[in-house]
């Protein structure tokens, strides 16, 4: 399977049978930091992150995992659901004169089912522009917050062929099986380093493990969310994007 990039922050690793299940129970905290040539300021409220984690489930509202106008996310073994509040966004266009079919707030569920055969590739070597791959490096682990840290490199190719190769350190008995949070790992990513661009770059890095703080109401999503067709979901994607390309040009 070809595997093209749907989100920032992907990340991939090795696959396993999805009748094991990590056990583990508790709190990831991170912290983030700027560490490219090109220093970037990370506001207060997104220099910590954290992931709640149960098994195979996983809760998150940080930006560094969330990212844009997704408020949180919930993993249920392989399907994820995303609460996006596009309120703003709207609300702005429509204060320029631009009219949507949709006619609600802007506070979404979006809600996406996989397979395991989603991720069956990502060892294999692809260089096609905008696919992706990952190199396992063997024999190299460290100790991050006290969990021990696996090395993955993933390789991504540009339209002009040159590879954007990112580190990561993954540990493998914590979290799901198939983590489609980062693409498919089998576990939790500790350390990553991503490249935004024009020499800047974010470091996200587990700084504690508080194990068994969490219960099934820490999973549950927040209330007032609706939930679009896909054919609702597709016009107001199209809408959007005419709206915004149209701000862009004035």
């Amino acid at each position: 399977m070809k595997k093209t990039i749907v989100m920032a922050f992907v990340l991939a690793a090795s696959i396993v049978s999805l009748s094991a299940q990590n056990t583990f129970k508790g709190i990831i905290k991170y912290k983030v930091e700027s560490t490219g040539q090109v220093d970037m300021k990370i506001p207060a409220e997104a220099a910590v992150a954290e992931i709640k984690v149960s098994g195979n489930d996983m809760y998150t509202k940080s930006a560094i995992f969330a990212g844009g106008m997704t408020e949180c996310i919930l993993i249920q073994n392989l399907t994820s659901t995303a609460c996006i509040n596009y309120g703003q966004l709207l609300s702005y266009l429509r204060s320029q004169g631009n009219e949507f079919t949709y006619e609600g707030d802007g506070k979404l569920l979006m809600k996406e089912e996989h397979k395991a055969s989603d991720f069956d590739s990502v060892f294999i070597v692809d260089t096609e522009p905008g696919h992706f791959y990952y190199e396992r490096v063997a024999g190299e682990e460290r100790t991050i917050a006290g969990l021990k840290a696996n090395k993955l490199i993933r390789h991504t190719y540009d339209d002009d062929g040159v590879d954007h190769p990112v580190e990561m350190w993954y540990c493998k008995e914590v979290g799901p099986q198939i983590n489609v949070l980062f693409g498919g790992i089998p576990g939790m990513p500790l350390q990553c380093t991503v490249d935004a661009g024009q020499g800047r770059a974010i470091t996200y890095t587990a700084t504690e493990v508080i194990k068994g703080k969490v219960k099934e109401a820490d999973f549950l999503l927040p209330d007032g969310y609706q939930t679009l067709s896909e054919q609702e979901l597709e016009t107001l994607g199209e809408e959007l994007k005419d709206a915004i390309e149209l701000m862009q040009e004035e």
